[in-house]
Parts: structure tokens; sequence; C-alpha cells
């Protein structure tokens, strides 16, 4: 019983420390190809329209939309798995365990976009980004601490895992209710017929995953079309697939996230950085770091995070509240805190949904994701790599 219960767990922490320098590989790419004579091609192809149909059923979306709209709905669908069943049998199960990154998550995310809002007070157009900040990439992070080895103790990556797990349904909960369009009353009527008639087919325990599946596609089609962002569907779906603890050899949630996991990893995320990073350096200089946006974005992640995480666990240890990872100290600790700030993939999206009316904004968004990612990264990783193990 013990060993299938972390089983899922010793498989994901493998999964996102290896996908995290595919990552890191896939963005390095995009930089080095939109800054070389093929960024012309690089960003034009994003631009392309590709219709996905029959005749006139079908649609017609951006290669960029498709992208960050449909295959970000598979990635949304995924990250639902992995929450549902942290929250089920995993770390987020026993409510003791959970406080500690519980707390340390609300930190993380309000001292971030606290700093943003700070520095783009009174402008409302870029004080629209104050989310970008307030997440952590679980892919980088987890591949940061897997170059560490044991100088991290299992402990403190079940509370990075945990902590980002919670930040992205923090995300969720933003994307859902602060990024959302102008509402289509006959779509969101639609999309809830979906979602209940998934909820039905879960009462009835059906173990197989291709009706779930037909009906999670129209469910993302009436997302889309309704005004909520399409990634929500892929939410939507997740929570409906069944995982019964009870059910000891079977569960149609793990066989899913085991069956999408390496095609998400190595597939769809490389492929949002890839089409995400790509930013060009021309003109960059240290004065551009300090416009309104990446300077907020860059501050939020590499200060706010950490102060963020660190300050708050500090206060629910202190006094009582929670309880220190095992086998961990105030030096390790606070390095895992700074690591948080590795926003990356989901920082990349939220800036994408901030500022969809005013994509002039999209270069500071990325100088300031990849600046204030990479000095999270080194800072963190030196901080533990540097700290006596004991």
């Amino acid at each position: 019983m013990i060993q299938y219960i972390s089983k899922p767990f010793k498989w994901f922490f493998r999964l996102e420390a290896s996908s995290g320098l595919v990552l890191l590989f896939a963005a390095i790419i995009a930089l080095i190809i939109s800054n070389s004579n093929f960024s012309e091609l690089y960003f034009s192809t994003l631009d392309k329209y590709l219709f996905l149909g029959v005749n006139d059923f079908g649609l017609k979306l951006s290669v960029l939309h498709w992208i960050n709209d449909a295959l970000m709905a598979i990635f949304f669908f995924f990250v639902t798995l992995e929450i549902k069943r942290e929250f089920l049998q995993g770390e987020l199960s026993n409510i003791k365990q959970a406080l500690l990154p519980i707390i340390g998550a609300v930190g993380g995310m309000l001292v971030p976009a606290l700093i943003y809002v700070f520095i783009n007070f009174g402008d409302s157009e870029t004080l629209n980004g104050w989310a970008i900040p307030s997440a952590t990439d679980i892919a980088f992070s987890l591949g940061v601490l897997s170059l560490l080895g044991k100088r991290v103790p299992l402990s403190l990556k079940v509370f990075l895992t945990a902590l980002a797990i919670i930040d992205d349904l923090g995300a969720i909960v933003i994307i859902a209710v602060f990024y959302s369009g102008d509402l289509s009353i006959k779509y969101l009527v639609l999309m809830l017929a979906a979602f209940i008639l998934l909820l039905v087919i879960n009462k009835f325990d059906i173990k197989k995953f291709l009706p779930y599946l037909v009906i999670g596609i129209f469910l993302w089609d009436f997302t889309h079309n309704s005004g909520i962002h399409a990634t929500i569907a892929g939410v939507l779906l997740g929570m409906t697939i069944p995982h019964r603890k009870k059910e000891k050899d079977f569960s149609l949630l793990i066989k899913v996230e085991h069956a999408i996991s390496p095609y998400v990893a190595y597939g769809i995320m490389p492929l949002f950085a890839f089409a995400n990073a790509g930013v060009s350096l021309e003109g960059l200089s240290l004065g551009s770091l300090l416009n309104k946006v990446p300077l907020g974005i860059v501050l939020g992640l590499f200060l706010g995070k950490q102060l963020g995480v660190f300050v708050f666990s500090y206060v629910a240890i202190k006094t009582k509240v929670a309880q220190m990872p095992n086998n961990s100290n105030w030096f390790n600790f606070y390095g895992v805190g700074v690591l948080t700030g590795i926003g990356f993939t989901m920082s990349l999206f939220v800036g994408n949904l901030a500022f969809v009316e005013n994509m002039q904004y999209m270069d500071g968004v990325k100088i300031g994701v990849l600046a204030g990612s990479l000095l999270s990264t080194l800072f963190g990783y030196f901080l533990i790599l540097l700290t006596p193990n004991r």
C-alpha cells in the first residue's frame, strides 16, 4: 500500500526534474533563433493561421494561439490531475503536512503581486500584469534541485513540489476570475451542461477515458467561445476524472496522468517555451529592465517570491502552526524559497493573458520573466550548494 501511494510522487519528481532541462534548452534555442537571421521566419510562423476541421465545421487560429489555447489546455488538464491526486492521497491529503506549503504558497503569490502593483501603481495598462510574478515553474525549479543531489533532503523536494502545485492552483483561479473576456451566456450554458455530463459519467464510475475525451473536446470549444480562457476546459475535465482511493490496483486518473505525462513534459511544455520565450535583444540595456513591467516582474520573482515564501513559512513554523521539513535547516530552506522565483512557463502564460490587448508590453514581460527566473536559479543554486549540509 505504501509503495502504491509513494510511486506517483517518485515518478512525478523524476519526470519534472528532467523535463526542466528540456525546457531550458527550448528557451535558449528560441532566444538564439529570435536574434538570428531566422527571426523573421520564427515570428511570422507563429503568426500564421491554421484551420483544423472539415468544410465549415472547424476552428481557425494562429500557430501561437493553437499552442497557448489548445495545447496548454492539455497542460492544465495534466496539472489538475496532479493537484487532484495530491489532495486525495499525496502530500496535500494530510492537513498537517499541507499547511506549510499552503502558507508558503500564499506568501509566494501575495508578496510578488504587491511588489508589482507598487511599481506599476497608477498605470491601468501595466497594472493588469500583477499576477505574472506570482507563479512557480515546477519543472524548472525541480530540475535545479535535481542538480544539487543529496544536498537537498527529500522533505524539501516534497515541500517545493507541493508549494508549486498550490501555486498552479492559485494561477488557475486567477486566470478564471481575472483574465476572462466578454462572456457569452449561450456558450456558458453549453459549457456547464458538458461539465455536468462529465460529473454524471464520473458518478457512474466509467473507467474508460474515451467518453471523457469526447465530451472534453466539446467542453473546450464551448469554453473557447464563452469568453473564459480555453485552458479552463482542461481544468474542468481534470476535475472529473475518477480516482477512488479504495481501488488499490486501478485508477483512471493515475493511468491517464502517466499516459500523457511524457507528451506534456517533453512536447507541450518545450513547445510552449520555444514559442513564447523568443524576444529580440537588440538594443537591450540595463535601462530596459528599469521599465515598469520588467522591473515589477524581476523584483516580484527574485525578491517577492523568496521573501513571501520564507517569511510566511518562518512565522508558521515558529508559531507551531506548521512543522519544519525533516532534515532541513534554515539556510537550505531559504535556498528552496529562492528557487520558487523561477516563474517561466506559468509567468509567460499569464503575461500573454494580461497583455492580450496590449502586446507592446510582451517583450518586457519576456525579459522580466527570463531575468527574474535566471537570478532566482543562480542565487538559489549557489546558496544551497555553499550551505553546510547539516
